[in-house]
């Protein structure tokens, strides 16, 4: 088959590096957002879909959108079989999707319904899923409500964050992507029609939900804080500065009567932190313009800042210069 793929961060550069390398189709061009700046520069930055693209010499078309007549007619000039698209972040119009004579398939990172939108992965995290998984789907006008073609799954296993979750479903993404193009090129593969109400709206996740409550029960904030790793990041104040926290040890039945927020104490294990129910141990942080460290290298140097009492959270807490 001639593919055309669609796709503009890592997890869907994994899977244009797996198309590559196979023989028995042919990647024709490949589709990625425009270049965003980045940097303290603000330089423009090329996606990592675009980057290898380019080293592989394949055609890369980067439209601001595809409801454009000339684009569509551009696409359609490759004459595909099959589009793939991955993590893409247009929305295709319905011309796009019927251009292909196999029309387009997308790789989602979720076991469909369960997560449609654009932030699965973290999403299953924070929900505290036991399992999620990869869909292969064949594209509609709908968001992710097409029929499932093909599914993996995998276990979110306790110290899972959002990092590790998201290689573990590019790594089954890319083989259930391939076997995919299998199924459809022989003609084996049959759409199963999705549950509407078994379906969750995964929205794309914002830096302010990143901030912890304390009020909030630790085992809720244990999987915020791992959702959010390695982007965006959870976060606390620690008087007027900001704290990144990284990763945490969970205390889900330590009882306590302090206020939430407060230090319990520092040991070898970390800083405990009350929460509305249990206490959360803070292993991995984040002082302002400092690099990340286990909190044992910060305490050898600022443990004055972490002293037993100190509320996180609280403008009136200790501060830090930022």
């Amino acid at each position: 088959m001639k593919i055309i793929f669609a796709g503009t961060p890592d997890f869907a550069a994994c899977h244009l590096a797996a198309l590559l390398k196979q023989t028995k189709h042919t990647v024709v061009a490949v589709y990625t957002q425009p270049d965003r700046p980045a940097g303290r520069g603000k330089k423009l930055k090329p996606s990592p879909v675009k980057q290898l693209a380019e080293q592989y010499g394949l055609p890369v078309i980067q439209p601001v959108s595809l409801k454009n007549t000339d684009d569509q007619q551009q696409l359609q000039a490759f004459g595909a079989d099959l589009m793939v698209v991955v993590a893409y972040g247009l929305i295709l119009p319905q011309r796009v999707l019927d251009t292909p004579r196999l029309g387009c398939i997308n790789v989602h990172a979720s076991l469909l319904p369960r997560w449609r939108g654009a932030a699965p992965i973290h999403r299953a995290l924070e929900a505290g899923d036991a399992k999620t998984g990869v869909t292969i789907m064949q594209m509609e006008a709908g968001l992710d409500t097409g029929p499932m073609l093909l599914k993996a799954e995998c276990d979110i296993d306790l110290d899972d964050s959002g990092g590790s979750l998201h290689d573990k479903l590019a790594g089954i993404g890319c083989d259930t992507l391939l076997k995919a193009l299998d199924g459809l090129a022989d003609n084996s593969l049959i759409g199963e029609v999705q549950d509407e109400a078994l379906s969750n709206y995964a929205p794309k996740i914002s830096k302010e939900e990143a901030l912890l409550d304390w009020s909030c029960a630790a085992t809720v904030l244990d999987l915020k804080i791992r959702a959010f790793n390695p982007f965006p990041v959870a976060f606390t104040t620690l008087g007027d500065a900001r704290l990144r926290v990284w990763a945490a040890e969970l205390e889900a039945s330590y009882t306590h009567q302090v206020a939430v927020g407060t230090i319990l104490k520092c040991d070898s294990r970390g800083i405990w932190v009350a929460c509305g129910q249990g206490a959360l141990v803070l292993s991995e942080i984040q002082l302002p313009g400092k690099k990340r460290l286990p909190v044992q290298a910060v305490l050898n140097s600022q443990a004055q800042l972490f002293a037993a009492g100190i509320q996180l959270g609280s403008p009136q807490g200790s501060s830090v210069a930022s």
